[in-house]
């Protein structure tokens, strides 16, 4: 399936099949399809929550409008945004720092430039730090509904929930952001979806002042 074909077939889907499930090895090559997509000085500064367990399901739903497709959907994954990926001791800043220096990328003289650099950017007030987490995880969140597609399963993004109740429901460290949760799963037998939804054509996007 060529992208243009995945792009175009991916959908928000509504209704999940509850009697197939989702196997660990393909939400696993899903999940590292998606860790190819782009972050800032590539810290990645994402992880996911893997909910497949139904009372957690349950849970979930409770603080998230009651959307019945969180207890339907086999999977469902709660997206974490790290706002302080960028700090030097981070372990994977750290982790990354390192990779530099073997692949040849960076040398030991340029650390400091590098945590200057990601400082400046990224610590310089609360929002700067929300801003760079937020981001870099969505761009993570569209390659996983895209991988998703890609192997034959379907999702559906979901940002209806208590931001703060779900932090606390599942003990989410303060330094995360909740960006969005993910149903993930197969399209449920007999049902026929709309149309796809009008999007904006090149001529509406591109603009100038």
């Amino acid at each position: 399936m060529d992208f243009k074909t995945v792009a175009a077939k991916r959908r928000a889907v509504n209704f999940f099949d509850e009697q197939r499930d989702v196997s660990d090895n393909l939400l696993r090559e899903m999940v590292e399809i998606a860790a190819r997509a782009p972050s800032s000085f590539n810290l990645q500064p994402w992880n996911l929550i893997v909910l497949k367990d139904g009372d957690e399901k349950e849970r979930l739903r409770k603080l998230a409008w009651g959307q019945p497709k969180i207890t339907e959907a086999p999977v469902v994954l709660i997206a974490l945004a790290d706002k302080s990926g960028w700090k030097e001791g981070h372990s994977t800043l750290e982790r990354n720092w390192n990779e530099m220096l073997s692949a040849g990328g960076m040398t030991v003289e340029q650390r400091e430039w590098f945590l200057n650099a990601t400082k400046s950017l990224y610590g310089w007030s609360d929002d700067a730090s929300l801003a760079f987490a937020a981001k870099n995880t969505g761009f993570f969140a569209m390659s996983l509904m895209y991988a998703a597609t890609s192997l034959g399963l379907e999702t559906h993004p979901m940002d209806g929930f208590d931001h703060e109740g779900v932090r606390k429901e599942f003990s989410i460290p303060d330094h995360y952001w909740v960006p969005l949760l993910l149903a993930v799963g197969y399209l449920k037998p007999g049902v026929e979806l709309h149309p796809p939804k009008w999007r904006k054509t090149y001529d509406d996007i591109v603009v100038s002042f």
